[in-house]
């Protein structure tokens, strides 16, 4: 009885980490493809965003330049004076965290102030979006996203 119990305990256990060895490996490949799709988006006059969402926070999200590493994106204010924030339009607020847009419009040279953080942040002029993907792969370390209070910053 003890031998059955310790091989189904050593079964469980294997299909266990076969299954988190598939994840990794599968979130890496993710990765991969991505940072290759990166590399390949043509130069332009526009930006690549993603929603970053989160209750506690007034900032829109990050974004980078085409063909630029998640790594440099910046998080943003985004000014609405010309156009609606894709959520905002359809007055469904965080609807759209982690989709990824290819914007157009500049960032003002202005910054800012966000009280929650405590933080000031660059302003983004939005004069248009396009929407790219509605569930792109992570920007984030694993597990970055956790804390509701806690801000994620990019790591590809």
């Amino acid at each position: 009885m003890r031998l059955s119990a310790l091989s189904l305990f050593c079964f469980a256990l294997g299909v266990l980490l076969a299954g988190c060895e598939t994840e990794s490996s599968g979130i890496q490949r993710a990765r991969l493809l991505q940072r290759s799709a990166i590399t390949r988006e043509p130069p332009g006059n526009y930006f690549i965003g993603r929603r970053y969402y989160n209750s506690y926070y007034k900032f829109w999200g990050y974004i980078r330049s085409p063909g630029q590493p998640w790594a440099t994106s910046q998080l943003v204010m985004l000014n609405e004076k010309q156009k609606l924030a894709p959520d905002r339009e359809i007055n469904q607020i965080g609807v759209d965290d982690n989709c990824e847009y290819r914007l157009y419009g500049h960032f003002t040279g202005d910054k800012v102030y966000e009280p929650a953080s405590n933080h000031q942040y660059p302003e983004f002029l939005l004069e248009r979006y396009e929407l790219i993907d509605r569930n792109p792969p992570s920007i984030f370390p694993p597990g970055a996203r956790l804390q509701s209070t806690e801000i994620a910053k990019p790591e590809n």
